[in-house]
């Protein structure tokens, strides 16, 4: 027949009787004398109304150490047998503590109706202590005992048929028994429950649940052939298993129940919260390990893997509730990086000693949720960092508008704008990384990135890729609103120049593989600043009055060194490499200019005043290769253009004009037939010597296109930017 149990194993089993009641002194049940006639049939097995009260006295003044809600808490019985339907009010429990000839009696005096079948020999309890007292002073393994030898003599009762004639009598015996095993089992819960508490171990308890376990499995190694509910194994080793994931989640569950959680994002709720569940568990498991597991030890019980797991799961399943819970970007990395870098680290419980279960733990978020999250995550980190770009492009103008000054530091001029991007700060608790400048919270580049990845090699590849575009994206509007403002001035060139090459070195340096993009948009708009920083060069005309008789009596050369020499002293604050070129472009434009006035001469000069003009030439050459190479311009190939020049002009042996001629087509292939028609026009030789040099010159590109140099020899472009007009005179050299 199917098992009556209606008592679960971990439900409390309580009186129906008021609790002030039950803590009366007992009175009236008394055996009788070992005069009375023995009867063939033995009284039904129930104590009396005495008996239960002096058990729920004895366990009303327990020691001190336990509060009465415990007392209460453990205290199982009476039990209210279902079989006793004529007296609904009576508690019957059975009485397994009272010898075979004497008859229970109630508190007033009307006797239990006795059982028909004839009852064994029972065992004389200890101190005249009944099993549910055993159990109510949790003595287990003699409530165990007694119970085990009760359950024999049953199943040997049937066997005989002695309840032949009185089937309910079997099923009421039965029935109590099974109470008493649940009553058993529900002690035991009760004591795992009270294990991890603020009472501390009772390492006693703990023992003889153990032994009372292993008991249980000796003594009820497998189901009974014929599929009596006796005998039946009871299964306490995974009813303490059940009953240790369920302190365990209720002490999850219980974790930071007092915080008030952040209605703002940004504040400490959430984190909070963790912070206080992986203190709990910590301390639980630190308890287990120190305490508990020694206790158990004799038993043989998995005591370490079994918390372990149990916690595991409880914190799963409260972390599973948290997820439907986070808001915003920061609640989203505080679970991220709980779990990944707090729960998940190998120092998580303090101690370097606690072993690890043989097989590894489940993943504590499944890995969809982690997906879900990882997405979300990115998905508001996305938001923030264009936000955040946003934010510092405001700043910016906000500089500019205030016509605030460039910083110099160490010895470059100086913008937030790289330090906005790269200097972040992450703050763990609340999770946002924040810009030194910025209000926006926002999760960029270096810090963040490092963060990404000690959660995960995936959010840390999409958190890269998130910067890089949404800093791409920024890097060309920055520029467009810098160049359109009013605000536009060498300090401020230099600045930006110096911030872009520090985000494309740095982050190309430190990210390699995952920000080549963004170096054609950081090269694009440091070009286009050093463009708009040599237009203050270029800003006037260079050389007005060259090649005139006003220019063979005047130095008008000085005050052109005197700008380039001011320019020059903001290039001193600007990054190498580009302050470098931009000299180097600086000296090009002055020696370009130069040559452009000179081919293009408003006078003609002729005799005396030719040979002082190439002679004035040749000194305005010297005074401009000297006042470059001074300041540290590495563009020694433009030495030679203006020099040639004043040769072919000045030379008085016509014959060596060839080797001039050939001297500057060898040093600038970038030369073409109209510069040399140019240069010869300002020389007025004859038409056969002219188209003889020009014939040469010919050759001579020719050759050096033949060559492989089709352009300017190792990038210098020089004769290529210089437009020469047709006039009368270089027809005439023409013809």
């Amino acid at each position: 027949m199917p098992s009556p149990r209606t008592v679960t194993s971990g439900q409390e089993l309580r009186s129906p009787r008021d609790p002030a009641e039950l803590q009366t002194p007992a009175r009236g049940a008394r055996r009788a004398s070992g005069g009375d006639a023995p009867s063939t049939h033995r009284e039904d097995l129930r104590p009396s109304l005495g008996t239960l009260r002096r058990a729920f006295s004895r366990a009303s003044q327990r020691a001190p150490g336990r509060a009465p809600e415990e007392n209460r808490r453990s205290s199982r019985f009476p039990f209210r047998s279902p079989w006793r339907a004529d007296q609904p009010q009576a508690t019957a429990v059975p009485a397994l503590a009272h010898g075979p000839d004497v008859p229970s009696r109630v508190e007033d005096g009307v006797s239990q109706p006795s059982s028909t079948g004839v009852g064994p020999e029972e065992p004389e309890a200890e101190a005249g202590k009944s099993v549910a007292d055993l159990i109510t002073e949790r003595q287990l393994l003699a409530a165990f005992e007694q119970l085990r030898h009760l359950e024999t003599q049953l199943v040997a009762e049937k066997a005989s048929r002695t309840f032949e004639q009185d089937p309910t009598g079997f099923a009421r015996r039965a029935m109590d028994v099974c109470l008493h095993y649940d009553g058993l089992a529900a002690e035991i819960g009760s004591i795992v429950r009270e294990t991890l508490g603020p009472d501390g171990v009772d390492a006693a308890a703990l023992a003889e649940l153990a032994h009372v376990v292993r008991a249980e499995e000796e003594a009820h190694p497998a189901p009974p052939a014929d599929g009596d509910f006796l005998l039946t194994p009871r299964r306490w080793r995974q009813h303490w298993e059940d009953a240790v994931r369920r302190s365990a989640r209720e002490r999850v569950q219980r974790a930071g129940a007092g915080a008030a959680p952040g209605v703002a994002e940004g504040s400490p709720g959430l984190a909070w919260l963790l912070a206080e569940l992986g203190g709990l568990v910590r301390r639980d498991l630190q308890k287990v390990q120190l305490e508990v597991r020694p206790a158990y030890a004799a038993a043989g019980f998995s005591v370490w893997e079994t918390y372990l797991r149990a916690f595991h799961g409880a914190v799963a399943q409260r972390l599973q509730e948290l997820v439907h819970d986070a808001r915003g970007c920061e609640d989203l990395y505080v679970l991220l990086d709980w779990a990944a870098n707090v729960y998940g680290s190998p120092d998580f419980l303090g101690t370097p000693d606690l072993a690890l279960p043989t097989e590894p733990l489940p993943p504590l978020l499944a890995p969809e949720v982690w997906a879900r999250l990882e997405s979300d995550y990115t998905s508001f980190l996305e938001t923030k960092i264009t936000s955040c770009f946003d934010g510092i492009l405001q700043l910016e103008q906000s500089r500019w508008a205030a016509s605030e000054a460039s910083d110099v530091l160490q010895g470059r001029y100086h913008t937030p704008l790289s330090t906005d991007v790269h200097m972040v700060r992450l703050r763990r608790r609340d999770v946002c990384l924040g810009l030194r400048r910025c209000l926006v919270p926002l999760a960029l580049v270096a810090e963040h990135v490092k963060a990404a990845g000690a959660i995960s090699a995936d959010l840390e590849a999409t958190t890269l890729r998130i910067c890089a575009r949404a800093l791409g994206l920024f890097v060309p509007r920055f520029e467009k609103v810098f160049l359109e403002s009013e605000s536009v001035s060498e300090p401020h060139l230099g600045a930006n120049i110096n911030a872009c090459e520090e985000l494309r070195t740095s982050l190309l340096a430190r990210f390699p593989g995952t920000f080549e993009e963004l170096e054609k948009p950081l090269v694009a708009a440091t070009c286009n600043f050093q463009k708009r920083l040599l237009q203050g060069l270029q800003r006037d005309p260079l050389f007005k009055v060259l090649c005139t008789k006003a220019w063979l009596t005047q130095d008008v050369l000085r005050p052109l060194m005197e700008k380039v020499v001011a320019f020059a002293r903001h290039l001193e604050h600007v990054a190498p490499p580009w302050a470098q070129e931009t000299l180097q472009e600086a000296h090009r434009y002055v020696v370009r200019e130069y040559l452009v006035q000179a081919l293009r001469p408003r006078e003609r000069f002729r005799g005396v005043e030719r040979l002082t003009g190439s002679q004035k030439m040749s000194l305005d050459a010297q005074a401009i290769g000297d006042t470059f190479q001074g300041l540290g311009s590495e563009a020694t190939w433009l030495g030679q253009a203006i020099l040639c020049v004043a040769d072919i002009l000045g030379e008085t042996y016509k014959d060596d004009i060839r080797r001039h001629l050939e001297t500057l087509i060898r040093s600038y292939p970038d030369i073409r037939r109209d510069h040399v028609l140019a240069i010869l026009a300002l020389r007025r030789l004859g038409r056969r010597r002219n188209q003889h040099l020009l014939q040469h010159a010919q050759d001579l590109l020719r050759a050096a296109a033949k060559a492989g140099g089709s352009g300017a020899a190792g990038g210098h472009v020089l004769f290529e930017e210089i437009e020469v007009p047709t006039s009368v005179d270089v027809l005439i050299t023409c013809i």
